[in-house]
């Protein structure tokens, strides 16, 4: 079991919470309509309804429903979406478009943000807790969003402090796997125009998995511990908001068993729930995120807002490289993302027949990166210090032609500028080489790009509940470099878009139905550079991407459903690379001069192992998924409710390489099953939950020769307090 620590006085301080405060209070009558869904990811408050995008939106309290915890579990609720486990980092991908490389020097293709700020891929799959909603955006989002956002763009947003009332929450949960689950939240007005919220939460479980090497790990258990501090200042028509935000989490490193068919398959234990580590393993995040939004409305209704941010990522691993006993390969990793981020923009009313927006951005990342590989004991260090200047300004406008007809423009220019130094060293520590190695390849290099990106849509709406629109935006994700002799350009998306939102039966019924078209161009995945024989980014053929996606809710007395689909069909043209599974082990060095025979680790040939490949699905991009979820709620004696809920998901097939081969390449598709019980009392909450009610077995992801799997049944109860 994982062991407790100092932060264990969150979980006490939790469990205090949920249990020790007590107030008489009648449950509230079920509700006999939909409630409205706001969203905030254009800068206003906005029904999503009223919204001319493709979107899911999920307030805080729906998320536990839903079996929500943490952002991979969004795929199981937003059609089109998929979140692909890679070990260091999550590969996040809408319409088969966003991260498909682990390389520092690829951006994310979906854009996260979390209390409106961008987020580093690394640290990003801590628990929800205290959460006002999440939005799910599908389709670049050129125009307010801008660089990294060819798939589209995800927004958590924590709850915010208020002025009127104290008010919070605590809740404890005990589950199967030795699951803990403690979090909470208090929010105290202080005077009438300042007010602070605290929020805490903390998760634990034992390893999935049992490692039988000699080395007593643990991978895959949990310990997090994660705090937020809310200060809401608001003297009248000024406003400020600071969060700071400090996670910690420690899962004994990544669980993976090598691929069948890739080279030590056979030495693995049987069953994907034994491993058989000759190494230790661990894997130790911390972040700290501090965002400063300010605000000024005038008289006349325009207001100016300014959001700073300061994040600070680090990430500690080790890893038994090829996951079994039969070789010894192993990695220490070191990661950590420093950003700065400042975005000012200028919000015009929207009560008359035109609307606006302007605005401008600056982001400064500087990561650090190093990495030990052994093999066999002979040591390769890895080392790379990157600096990313992401700059860019804004507009959008919309003008209504007619009171039921509103065209509307955006225009964003973005620039990117990085530098890097770095480089491989073979040897260190070992006789007959340098005392800091031999240097095989340099990583150090610059890029610099810029691209325009924008918006141009028309909507319309015959009444108060329909909107139809129709949109061509176009997205951009910046290049980079791999080495002083070896650049990779941008990817750029055109998207055409219809879609159509209703609400019908006076707001029990809504619905959104859509179609897109996308050309899309420089797909960047990650591949051998042969300038360096490291892992590089090269930029893939062009593909179309097609499909049509679907939501609807409804809500009849105590009876609710809710549901989604997206069918993508997809294009990639051919390309020619190394096949990374057929490469011998260890480092082999760049590509050898012509006439040169393979000398690794000075230098490898890598000719015979070039294969043609693409021509099949853009990669990360099942056909079909689908998701939906059906309650009852029943009202019981002295104001009791209870309510069943039963979930399923589906996430269709894909592939992981332009290889396409289906025993190393293939990952299957799945469909999971989860419940919940919910017997209210007043502000009194009783829950039983279990995801994965079928147990069932399937691979989330691929890194190198090794795969990753799905958390198993998991089941528990839930105790939450309202005050």
């Amino acid at each position: 079991m994982v062991k407790h620590t100092f932060h264990g006085t969150l979980t006490l301080w939790g469990s205090a919470m949920a249990l020790c405060l007590s107030t008489p209070a009648l449950a509230q009558s079920v509700s006999d309509t939909l409630e409205d869904i706001v969203v905030t990811a254009e800068r206003r408050t906005e029904n999503l309804q009223n919204v001319a995008i493709a979107a899911t939106a999920i307030s805080g309290d729906k998320l536990s429903e839903k079996a929500i915890t943490r952002l991979s579990d969004l795929q199981f609720a937003s059609p089109a979406l998929t979140v692909t486990d890679a070990g260091l980092t999550q590969s996040v991908n809408i319409r088969g478009i966003g991260l498909a490389s682990g390389s520092p020097q690829v951006a994310n293709g979906v854009a996260t943000y979390v209390d409106g700020l961008f987020q580093p891929p690394i640290v990003t799959t801590n628990s929800f807790y205290d959460i006002a909603n999440v939005e799910v955006l599908r389709g670049p989002q050129g125009t307010l969003v801008g660089s990294n956002s060819t798939g589209g763009a995800m927004f958590i947003t924590s709850k915010n402090p208020v002025l009127d009332r104290v008010e919070g929450y605590g809740e404890v949960g005990y589950g199967n796997y030795a699951t803990v689950a403690t979090q909470g939240a208090l929010n105290i007005p202080l005077t009438d125009t300042l007010a602070v919220r605290v929020a805490a939460n903390h998760r634990e479980h034992d390893s999935y998995y049992d490692d039988v090497g000699p080395n007593n790990n643990h991978p895959g258990a949990l310990n997090e511990t994660d705090g937020r501090l809310g200060v809401l200042w608001r003297p009248g028509a000024f406003q400020a908001l600071l969060k700071v935000e400090a996670a910690n989490k420690n899962t004994g490193g990544y669980a993976y068993r090598p691929i069948q068919g890739t080279q030590y398959a056979s030495d693995a234990v049987p069953g994907i729930r034994n491993l058989d580590y000759n190494a230790p393993t661990q894997n130790s995040e911390r972040a700290i995120i501090n965002s400063l939004e300010l605000r000024y409305e005038f008289d006349d209704g325009i207001t100016v807002r300014s959001l700073s941010g300061f994040q600070n990522k680090r990430i500690n691993n080790l890893y038994d490289s090829d996951a079994t006993e039969a070789a010894t390969q192993t990695q220490q990793q070191y990661v950590r993302e420093r950003e700065w981020t400042e975005e000012v923009n200028v919000l015009s009313p929207t009560d008359g027949p035109f609307n606006w927006i302007v605005g401008g951005y600056y982001q400064r990342n500087k990561i650090d990166v190093d990495i030990l590989n052994m093999n066999a004991g002979f040591p390769t260090n890895i080392g790379t210090k990157n600096n990313k200047l992401t700059t860019g300004v804004f507009a959008q406008g919309g003008y209504k032609i007619t009171p039921d007809l509103e065209v509307q423009v955006g225009a964003r220019e973005s620039w990117f500028h990085v530098t890097g130094d770095g480089g491989v060293y073979i040897g260190r520590g070992i006789p007959g080489f340098p005392a800091n190695g031999l240097q095989v390849a340099d990583t150090a290099g610059r890029h610099d790009d810029s691209m325009p990106t924008g918006k141009v849509a028309l909507n319309w709406k015959p009444d108060a509940d329909t909107l139809v629109y129709a949109f061509a935006a176009r997205g951009y994700k910046p290049g980079g470099f791999n080495s002083s002799t070896s650049e990779f350009r941008p990817e750029t998306v055109w998207d055409y878009e219809v879609g159509w939102k209703s609400t019908f039966l006076d707001g029990h019924l809504r619905t959104q139905l859509g179609a897109f078209y996308n050309d899309y161009k420089g797909f960047q995945f990650g591949r051998i550079d042969l300038t360096t024989g490291q892992n590089g980014v090269t930029n893939l053929a062009d593909a179309t991407i097609k499909g049509v996606e679907g939501q609807v809710q409804a809500k009849f007395g105590g009876f609710g459903a809710d549901a989604g689909f997206a069918y993508v069909d997809s294009q990639l043209g051919s390309v020619t690379v190394v096949n990374t599974r057929l490469l011998p082990s260890g480092t082999l060095g760049p590509q050898c001069p012509t006439g040169t025979a393979s000398n690794p680790p000075v230098c490898f040939d890598y000719s015979g192992y070039l294969r043609t490949g693409g021509g099949g699905a853009n990669l990360f991009s099942p056909k079909w998924t689908y998701n939906a979820g059906v309650d009852y709620t029943v009202e019981l004696p002295n104001g009791m409710t209870l309510t069943p809920r039963l979930n399923v998901a589906y996430v269709g097939s894909s592939y992981t390489d332009i290889l396409y081969s289906r025993v190393t390449d293939y990952l299957a598709g799945h469909t999971l099953l989860s419940a919940l019980i919910t017997l209210r009392s007043g502000d009194w909450t009783v829950e039983a939950y279990g995801t994965n009610l079928t147990d069932r077995k399937y691979v989330t992801g691929q890194s190198g020769n090794n795969e990753f799997y799905g958390a198993p049944r998991e089941y528990g109860v839930r105790l939450h307090r309202e005050f």
